[in-house]
């Protein structure tokens, strides 16, 4: 079997382990807080299920409970006869609820919010073990300096447009600090925060302030972006600044001949500052006819290298570089600062969901499709990142179950106050109704966002596939011999 091939399958069996662990475990994890909740609150138990639907395996314990795995793994529940008759949605149970004392309305509260505490609780020991061993991330991912500025750019209705950054006269060098006053501490930070904003001027336009430091000064710019990309989201047409670090020369290219090696960083061409890969490409096919110093840092120690004139090239950037990479490094926030900005980030995507005024719609949000696929991302690169993203979903359970609505635990909270306000229950065939009809929308909507997901993983899948393509034709045609001129 190929090396690739035995790499390929290994990486897949480790990612899919450490999907069933921390997924899987941050699902358990919830569950498990409502189940030791209510058995120290003195409520019976019936059955322990990660999934829905029909079972799939399991087992009953000493204890009376039935444990066990189920078909459908959106989720999980604890059946719990005494609090709530959930009977369509998680089936019969054996317990006779009449023959039980009541369970009073604090008891009911610490049980259902006992499963979004224990997400929190678990998301803090993964917290506090990123802040021991780090996180890792790039220079272009902990910047909000700006390396490029799109020129033009194409919107979701096909038009070829100036850009937002360039009309609004961003430059390369700018620090964005904050978008719509909210601070802006890295990359990833900026996009969500553009993503999920909402300005609109009066008459309907899409509008974000932006303000920057440049040359010491600080300032508001107004933007007024674009809708644009395969998601359909707010984009002004910027990229983040790094310093392009080589990653392979082939051998018999330009870049060997004029000495340009492994680990060389890209500092300037000519006197023009190198932010951005694309700065690069840009200088390199506008001055194809003449000669371009490349100022370089290798081994702490400046060189400047010759290119000399590329005429007759159709592609002026492509000199024989294998790639560029730029600095990686780890970072080391507290959990305090990692619970803020997820927490954040959280109420900020909830409320672009529910303001008319944004772009967000459910079809941008992701379910146990894109979750999954998040995990394996992160599972081929750094197990630190599996954490990272594990802290994000957890934090995003707990608040998401919270909500009032019904059939999350938010919602048996709401009804069980609604009873404690009225003196009595609420209809029973009322409340069963209710759960039954929002667990339809809660499935259907998983469905909905379920079907975009896998829509996104086929296109990058297939860019992936396209690049790989074009990398190994490369290396191939760089690995040729140079045809023999006919004497």
């Amino acid at each position: 079997m190929p090396a690739d091939l035995l790499n390929a399958l290994f990486s897949n069996i480790w990612a899919v382990f450490l999907i069933v662990l921390f997924f899987g475990g941050s699902i358990f994890v919830h569950e498990l807080g409502h189940f030791l909740a209510a058995r120290r609150r003195g409520v019976k138990v019936a059955r322990f299920s990660i999934g829905f639907g029909p079972r799939m395996f399991g087992w009953t314990g000493k204890d009376g409970v039935e444990y066990r795995v189920s078909w459908l793994p959106l989720g999980g529940y604890v059946l719990l006869p005494q609090l709530a008759d959930m009977a369509a949605i998680e089936g019969e149970s054996d317990i006779d609820t009449e023959s039980l004392p009541p369970v009073s309305y604090s008891t009911r509260i610490i049980v259902f919010a006992a499963g979004a505490v224990f997400n929190l609780i678990f998301a803090f020991a993964l917290a506090s073990i990123i802040w021991l061993v780090g996180q890792p991330t790039t220079s272009d991912q902990a910047t909000t300096q700006i390396g490029y500025v799109v020129a033009e750019m194409t919107n979701a209705k096909e038009e070829v447009v100036p850009s937002p950054a360039s009309e609004a006269g961003l430059q390369v060098g700018d620090t964005i600090t904050a978008i719509d006053g909210v601070r802006i501490d890295d990359w990833q930070e900026l996009l969500q925060t553009l993503v999920t904003s909402a300005g609109r001027t009066e008459d309907g336009r899409r509008y974000n302030v932006f303000t920057i430091e440049r040359d010491g000064q600080t300032q508001d710019i107004t933007i007024y972006p674009q809708i644009a990309g395969d998601d359909e989201v707010r984009k002004v047409g910027i990229m983040a600044a790094y310093e392009p670090i080589v990653r392979g020369v082939n051998a018999d290219s330009i870049a060997a001949s004029i000495g340009l090696k492994d680990g060389d960083r890209i500092l300037r061409l000519d006197d023009t500052r190198i932010l951005n890969i694309q700065t690069y490409a840009d200088h390199l096919a506008a001055h194809q006819d003449r000669e371009v110093a490349i100022h370089i840092l290798r081994a702490d120690q400046p060189l400047t290298l010759t290119l000399p004139p590329q005429p007759d090239a159709e592609q002026p950037a492509d000199l024989g570089v294998v790639g560029f990479t730029t600095d990686s490094k780890l970072v080391y926030p507290t959990p305090v600062e990692q619970f803020s900005n997820h927490v954040h980030m959280t109420f900020r995507t909830l409320g672009s969901l529910i303001n008319p005024q944004s772009d967000i719609g459910i079809s941008k949000l992701s379910g146990p499709v894109g979750i999954v696929r998040v995990f394996h991302l992160a599972a081929q690169a750094d197990i630190r990142l599996v954490l990272w993203f594990t802290i994000l979903v957890n934090i995003n359970l707990a608040i998401f179950n919270l909500l009032p609505i019904p059939v999350l635990d938010g919602g048996h909270m709401l009804f069980a106050t609604i009873n404690k306000l009225r003196g009595r229950n609420l209809p029973e065939n009322f409340v069963m109704t209710t759960q039954s009809v929002f667990m339809i929308l809660l499935f259907s909507m998983i469905l909905y966002v379920s079907f975009f997901d896998v829509g996104r993983w086929r296109r990058d899948a297939a860019r992936e596939a396209a690049a790989r393509e074009a990398m190994q034709e490369q290396q191939q045609q760089a690995a040729e011999p140079a045809e023999s001129p006919t004497p």
